[in-house]
This record gives structure tokens, sequence and C-alpha cells, in this order.
């Protein structure tokens, strides 16, 4: 029998990857995809909102692709990502043009709306940077399971939007880092003190784009933390047995 394999930086684990037409209430067509557990329903699902479009955030930002290569082979976790409005990736541009986190809204509820409309687990939502302001601003409304948040810079979202998340219970986790370029971790505590059960996670020694192997395993060993309650811990490992029955893990080659 060969080896357990190590999961690295461009390790793509087994899943039924689909790709997903998102339709917004205002009309227009977002590209997305669905990368699901292979062979068994999914246990939890993650909505995934991207960093700023105007600054190069798209589905593929490395911790969201990432999420997608590895969470629904190890913690049965499905995740949807998609291209937010006019922003483009290798998998194509979505319509309409970038909005500031208004517009926005009506993608994410979209998204949501797909995880609902096909019978996946209650999602929780995954913002990061830009993403944490749309998810902030409209999550509230589409009652989520959990709410994780990657860099908020608070840059779009007001006080006021911030404390109408203590009409929900859901659990809000904040992953700040260290070295934030927007928000650090003394800030973050006093900007959501309103929300009192605002969880802020230190990444110590990270910054605000999470570079590097082991700011990528912090993030996603909170999220399955988070989502999968009373699981085991995340093994960054591919058993040998699971690749000789799943399928083996392969290397990301789109260079």
């Amino acid at each position: 029998m060969t080896e357990d394999e190590e999961i690295r930086a461009g390790s793509v684990l087994p899943a039924q990857r689909l790709p997903i037409d998102l339709v917004t209430a205002d009309g227009l067509h977002l590209v997305g995809e669905a990368a699901l557990p292979a062979g068994r329903p999914a246990k939890a699902t993650l909505v995934c909102v991207h960093p700023l479009p105007t600054h190069g955030g798209m589905m593929d930002s490395h911790v969201l692709r990432k999420a997608a290569w590895r969470l629904p082979a190890l913690a049965d976790i499905a995740v949807i990502r998609f291209n937010t409005r006019g922003t483009s990736s290798t998998a194509g541009t979505s319509a309409g043009a970038f909005s500031a986190s208004e517009g926005e809204g009506l993608d994410l509820a979209a998204a949501v709306a797909w995880v609902r409309d096909h019978g996946l687990p209650e999602p929780w939502l995954l913002g990061w940077s830009f993403g944490t302001d749309v998810v902030l601003r409209h999550g509230v409304a589409l009652d989520p399971a959990g709410v994780i948040l990657l860099s908020p810079p608070l840059r779009y979202t007001s006080q006021d939007e911030l404390a109408r998340w203590n009409e929900r219970d859901c659990p809000l986790v904040c992953l700040v880092p260290d070295n934030d370029d927007y928000l650090r971790p003394a800030a973050a505590r006093q900007e959501f003190a309103i929300v009192p059960r605002a969880e802020i996670v230190e990444g110590p020694g990270m910054g605000h784009l999470w570079v590097g192997e082991p700011a990528v395993r912090t993030v996603l060993a909170e999220t399955v933390t988070r989502m999968r309650p009373g699981g085991n811990a995340v093994d960054w490992h591919w058993p040998a047995e699971r690749a000789q029955a799943e399928g083996a893990m392969e290397r990301w080659t789109d260079l």
C-alpha cells in the first residue's frame, strides 16, 4: 500500500465539482462552482464571498479555492464559490458591474437561494476582506447558520449594520491577522463590541491575505471546527486507503 500523502499548497482532493449559474433578483447571471463531497451527502455548507474585485479578488482567490479543493473530502463540507457582479476568473465573468457591496448583496442572496433550492444543509457564510462587508451588510436577512469573517476591514459596514446581527443568534467568528493592513485584533474587538457574541480569533504573525500554507491551514481548521463541532481535528494528509477508495490527490496544474 502506498503511503499517506501530505496535503500541500496545490493539493486537490476528490470532490464532485459542478459549474453553477446563479441568477440574481435583478436578473444578472453569475458564474460559480459547487464543490460537493463525492459519493455522500454534505453535512454542512459554506458560501464564500471573495475579496475586492477591483484589486484582484475573485472566486479563485487562494483561500477560497483551497477550501473548495479540501473541505468536501476532509470534512464533508459543500463549498459554494462565485464571482460577484462584474468579476472575472478562469471560470468566466459574471454579468453586471462592481457595486461597492450594495448590489453584491443580491449576489449573496442568489447563492444562498441556490443552496436551499438544492437541498444542501443550511449555509454558513464566509466573507474575506470586501466579502466580509457584503456578508455583514446583507447576510443578516438571509438567516445563515453561522458567519466566518476573514480580515474584516469594515470599509463599507456601519455600526448600525453591525448591530443588526444582534437580531440573530448564529455564531459570528472574526479571524483577524496580527499584521492586518486595515483592522488588527485590538481594534477589531472595539469595533465588534456592539455585537457581544462576536468572537475575535487572532492569526499570529499573519497578514490580510493569509499568504502561505500555515495561514491557509489556520483558516480552514478554524472553519471546520466551527462548522463541524465535535468532529475530529483536520489531518493534513490524504490517507492511502481513501486514495484507493475515493481517488488520488491531484496537483493543481493550471499554471
